[in-house]
Order: structure tokens, then sequence, then C-alpha cells
């Protein structure tokens, strides 16, 4: 493991996700899945999210449609919290999760939107 790219990674990812939630995802690794944390924070965090070719906002949309198409809540729930951080709106985001009901999927999007329902619940928007 690069340590300065890990804590270049960690910085990006508390910015994007919160402190408290990747704090406990990493404090809660163990041998097994210490290793993915690892990977993720350098590689995801710190070696993509950290490239001068896209603005964080853009990231998260690129992510919150591609999150919808694998039907994924758990991380979408994730990233749209980061999505707000960076800047969308709720109105940004109702527009991506239509859009990626057309060439995702209906039922995905349905998905999506009662995720992101549930997350501006949680953040009081």
């Amino acid at each position: 493991m690069n340590r300065d790219a890990f804590e270049k990674g960690l910085k990006t990812r508390r910015e994007v996700l919160g402190a408290e939630y990747v704090d406990q995802a990493i404090r809660n690794a163990d041998d097994f899945n210490l290793p993915l944390q690892e990977l993720v924070t350098e590689y995801c965090w710190n070696e993509i999210w950290n490239r001068p070719g896209l603005d964080r906002k853009t990231r998260s949309i690129v992510n919150l449609a591609m999150l919808t198409a694998l039907n994924r809540p758990h991380e979408l729930k994730l990233h749209v919290k980061g999505a707000i951080n960076n800047g969308l709106s709720k109105d940004e985001i109702a527009e991506i999760f239509l859009q990626s009901a057309i060439y995702c999927g209906v039922p995905a999007a349905i998905d999506s939107f009662r995720t992101a329902k549930d997350v501006f619940k949680e953040m009081g928007l």
C-alpha cells in the first residue's frame, strides 16, 4: 500500500461521504476486509476521485446513474449523501434518476428514488 496515496484518498473519501461513516468503516475493518478498505481508499478515492478530468459534482452524477443501473442501494445511499456534499440539489438528483429510468429501467429508478428519499429524511432535507 502506498501510504501517501492512501492518506490523500482518505481525505477525499471523508469529504465526500463524511468522516463519521469512513472512520467507522476503517475502524471496523478486520484482517478479512482491511485489504479492501485500503484498496478502495487508495485507488478509488485517490487515483480516480482526485483526477483533474472531472469535478466532484460530475463524478457524483456519474456514480448515481451507474449505481442505479447496477441496483446497488447500499452504495447508492452513500453516494446520495456524497452528491449532496458535492453540491447537487435534490432536483438534480431526481433528474439523474428520471434519466436513469429510461436507460436502466423504471424499477431501478424507483428503488433509487426510494433510497434517496430516505437519505434526504435522515439529512433533514
